[in-house]
């Protein structure tokens, strides 16, 4: 065993762990809501926190625009991307670069723009560098999932200035725990020849408490309905060569667990191989390991409530390889990231934190396609948010300031930005359960190494990125509306908004010569009529973000009913679309529990994308199905799950136009999943 990869060892160790523990101990611990008939499982919305805030809030009271995904959504919607695994919920798509690079794309933003945490800290990976690469963060280890829609740069710094992202796992322990408690689950899936399985341990003696998780995921190309490239007689069909995936990781944690707080750390790994469908051949072998620190300190000093510290460093390595085995091009990255935050006792009525957030990465791409020269980034941001009720009155405010430097190898120039956010939000109950708020914030972003320093051929997006050293700031001034309903069987939510952002930074097409036609190059970036690549230019212009998201649910005697809608319009003042922005979609999901059983049903209407940028192609709607069937074991019998899960069950042609490949790469057609799951 000890001769195994690090992702295969810990799972194993996990599983045998789990099948190993005396029935007693399985007793002392009961898996959640495993014992009960679906139907009389009591919602836990009330219960879920939101670890991303600084002030702890019921998530039905919030009047930010947040989604929380707990671990049951998570089972269910669960894909080998965030970006994926999110795709389904307002407001919010994946930028599906493969199955295994997608990024989440919020209210038409993405890259450096959206920020993707892991247990409130940075990813520390490439992602935001290139759509084919993907996010280290995995919904297989995660308890819940937190997406900020809107900005959040006051609270995570300028790359939040879209929105944030916030994977919740136990693998620092944050709470006291006695015996031993786990889960197992193994699935295998029609389409892409899939297998997964993984498995979680957390144990503690009430003074220690530790966690154990592993994840093994294997998938071969998919299958795709039609062609490879749709309405071309001559282009292949049946599979998408490059969408393989082949990967596994694992993590270990342990706390010292006291009545006034805990202190922890953990280290976790990842490894993964993976194709990219561009019809090049080409793949991306993966490895990064993380080491987080953990803790929190509560009542240290008189006024002193609570104070939080988080931090993380990880070294992170790729490489590109050709169909032949050669290393084409090798990237890396090495960061710390941290933050403490002190939250402190009501004054004169006001509650409130100030935190001190800090960065600091090291990036590299050597080879064939090094089109960004090796580079530092350090950024530090200091923050104060408070809040103050008024009988049916909240208003909450936040300032935030915000240094960032970066410099790059050779004659380049470093720069520095001062960057400020600020925030005033104001909730009024408008009767009992029912809540109108508005939120007002001001952003600034860096520009990221990419976007000053890229010069060279990216071969995954087929383009000759050109960045420029003297971009400005960006700046967001945007507006959210909020009426929602937040008790009782019925409730709804509606929210709508206006980001206006004065230069906006963004790649576009070039016309060097002036032929009114955009430039082609080779990887030199000489120009060439019919060269393979399409010359990119960093400019900026002014911009504007419009849209909004609806959610409607209902349950009641083991039925759940959810109805969603969302859109977003992203236009250049001076006129014109931006590229791949999502078209509008509606969705309803349906869920009835009977017995030991539950049934559910999903539909989404996506509409024809038509509004597109200069020399984008428009994309053509489609209707995407999704059922399951769970039988949940008596609890005479332990606590076992068995499902069953349809995808894309009318096997629609799909291409999302939030990705740079919707021409070449369609996503899954009609696939089917049988998995089981066991906790105690």
């Amino acid at each position: 065993m000890l001769s195994m990869p690090f992702g295969q060892r810990t799972l194993a160790i996990a599983v045998l762990f789990t099948l190993s523990v005396p029935a007693h101990a399985r007793q002392a611990s009961p898996g959640p809501d495993a014992a009960k008939p679906a139907s009389r499982v009591p919602t836990k919305i009330e219960a879920i926190e939101v670890k991303a805030l600084p002030l702890p809030t019921p998530l039905n009271e919030l009047t930010q625009p947040i989604t929380v995904l707990d671990a049951e959504d998570l089972r269910r919607k669960r894909a080998a991307s965030i970006g994926d695994t999110l795709a389904g919920e307002a407001g919010v798509q994946s930028s599906a670069f493969g199955p295994a690079s997608g990024r989440p794309v919020i209210r038409g933003m993405d890259g450096p723009r959206v920020r993707v945490l892991q247990n409130g800290v940075g990813t520390l990976d490439v992602s935001t560098l290139s759509p084919d690469h993907m996010v280290t963060s995995e919904a297989a280890q995660a308890e819940q999932i937190e997406i900020l829609r809107g900005p959040a740069s006051l609270l995570y710094g300028s790359g939040a200035i879209g929105g944030v992202v916030n994977v919740v796992s136990n693998l620092v322990p944050s709470a006291a725990k006695q015996g031993v408690s786990g889960e197992a689950e193994l699935r295998a899936s029609t389409g892409d020849r899939g297998r997964f399985g993984s498995a979680t341990l957390d144990g503690g003696n009430g003074d220690v408490a530790w966690h154990l998780d592993g994840f093994k995921r294997r998938a071969k190309d998919h299958e795709i309905p039609g062609r490879i490239v749709a309405d071309d007689p001559d282009s292949a069909s049946g599979r998408l060569p490059g969408s393989d995936l082949d990967a596994e990781g694992g993590g270990a944690g342990v706390s010292f667990t006291r009545a006034g707080g805990f202190l922890g750390a953990g280290v976790s790994g990842l490894r993964n191989t993976y194709g990219l469908p561009t019809g090049e051949g080409t793949f991306i072998k993966l490895k990064q390991n993380r080491v987080e620190l953990a803790g929190d300190i509560r009542r240290p000093l008189a006024g002193i409530d609570l104070i939080k510290f988080r931090a993380a460093r990880g070294d992170y390595e790729h490489s590109e390889i050709e169909p032949d085995g050669e290393v084409a091009t090798t990237f890396k990255n090495k960061g710390d990231e941290g933050r403490i935050e002190l939250r402190h006792l009501p004054i004169a009525g006001w509650k409130g934190a100030i935190g001190v957030q800090w960065q600091d990465r090291d990036a590299s791409a050597v080879g064939e396609e090094a089109y960004l020269p090796p580079s530092n980034t350090r950024a530090t941001g200091v923050f104060l948010v408070q809040e103050k009720t008024f009988g049916d009155w909240t208003i909450s405010a936040g300032l935030r300031g915000e240094r960032e430097r970066l410099r790059a190898e050779g004659e380049l120039p470093s720069r520095r930005f001062s960057l400020t956010s600020h925030a005033l939000g104001a909730s009024w109950n408008l009767a009992p359960g029912h809540a109108l708020s508005i939120n007002f914030t001001s952003a600034e972003r860096a520009a990221s190494a990419e976007e000053l320093y890229a010069f060279g051929p990216h071969l995954a997006t087929a383009t000759f990125d050109v960045g420029d050293a003297n971009i400005r700031k960006e700046t967001s001034r945007n507006i959210d509306i909020t009426l929602q309903k937040n008790t009782g069987a019925l409730q709804w939510k509606l929210s709508v908004f206006d980001n206006r952002m004065k230069d906006y930074i963004f790649a576009r097409s070039a016309d060097e010569d002036g032929d009114g036609i955009a430039d082609r190059v080779n990887e030199e970036g000489e120009i060439e009529p019919d060269g393979e690549l399409l010359l990119q230019m960093l400019g900026q212009a002014d911009a504007t973000f419009r849209g909004y998201e609806a959610e409607v649910s209902w349950q009641g005697n083991g039925t759940k009913v959810r109805a969603f809608t969302d859109n977003v319009r992203a236009k250049l003042k001076s006129g014109g679309n931006l590229p791949r922005i999502s078209p509008a979609r509606i969705g309803i999901e349906l869920s009835q529990s009977w017995s030991d059983w539950t049934g559910r049903f999903s539909a989404t209407r996506v509409q024809r994308q038509n509004r597109v940028a200069e020399l984008e192609t428009a994309t053509a709607g489609y209707t995407r199905v999704d059922a399951e069937l769970l039988w949940r074991a008596p609890s005479s019998l332990g606590n076992w799950q068995v499902f069953l899960q349809g995808r894309n069950l009318l096997d629609k042609e799909i291409r999302l136009h939030t990705s740079y490949l919707k021409e070449v790469a369609p996503q899954p057609g009609r696939a089917f999943a049988l998995g089981v799951r066991a906790a105690f």
